[in-house]
């Protein structure tokens, strides 16, 4: 990619403002004597050993807060920062014991259904307690309860707590070691629960299903 630098002084020889050679010009000229630069990485997502995950569920019980509640959600249905804060109570069917995210608020633009478990259940049932009617499950203490969570207020819970891990990396990452190395299912299973894509283009084509009652 040409630099704003090189494309002005071509720009001005062009215009008769200067002669010469562009001296910001990269290919066959800076190039060849600058270092390549280095492609940006936004790295991965710091998380917790499974093991250390009981102990940190026990430590958000104790915090009787919205934030602490929605975290304890997400690790318990593997969900993303993003899912979690954006719930709705017309997600939650608790007699089906189902939540359903819509495409539109998913990442791969695909419906997903997470199971719940007992103590996804109990969080939700406890969080409806605390918000009553209001549309989102995890609404904003600010702003009339109107709004849902601020982003940022996973992470500042986590470092407030001492953790040294991201929400992501903590629901997901976590979850995916443990399925890995504590269990027998399929890989496809514990994707399946990540809403991960599974397979290549022609496999996804075929699996039209979502591994729902595996999951369960």
């Amino acid at each position: 990619m040409r630099s704003i630098i090189e494309v002005t002084i071509d720009a001005a020889r062009v215009k008769g403002l200067r002669n010469g050679e562009n001296p910001a010009r990269m290919r066959g000229n800076l190039a060849l004597v600058l270092p390549r630069s280095k492609s940006l990485s936004r790295g991965h997502n710091a998380a917790l050993p499974y093991a250390t995950i009981p102990m940190l569920m026990r430590k958000l019980e104790t915090e009787s807060g919205v934030v602490t509640r929605a975290m304890r959600l997400a690790i318990l249905c593997a969900l993303r920062k993003s899912e979690t804060y954006n719930l709705r109570w017309s997600d939650v069917d608790a007699a089906s014991k189902v939540l359903t995210i819509p495409a539109e608020r998913m990442k791969g633009g695909r419906m997903h259904r997470v199971p719940l478990s007992a103590p996804a259940l109990a969080v939700l049932e406890e969080q409806r307690a605390k918000s009553g009617t209001r549309d989102f499950v995890f609404p904003s203490p600010y702003k009339d309860g109107l709004g849902h969570l601020n982003p940022g207020a996973f992470n500042d819970m986590l470092e407030r707590l001492g953790v040294d891990a991201t929400p992501h990396g903590i629901a997901r990452s976590s979850f995916k070691d443990w399925a890995a190395e504590c269990t027998d299912f399929p890989n496809e299973v514990s994707e399946a629960a990540l809403a991960h894509a599974i397979g290549d283009a022609t496999e996804r084509a075929y699996r039209r299903g979502d591994l729902f009652e595996k999951r369960r």
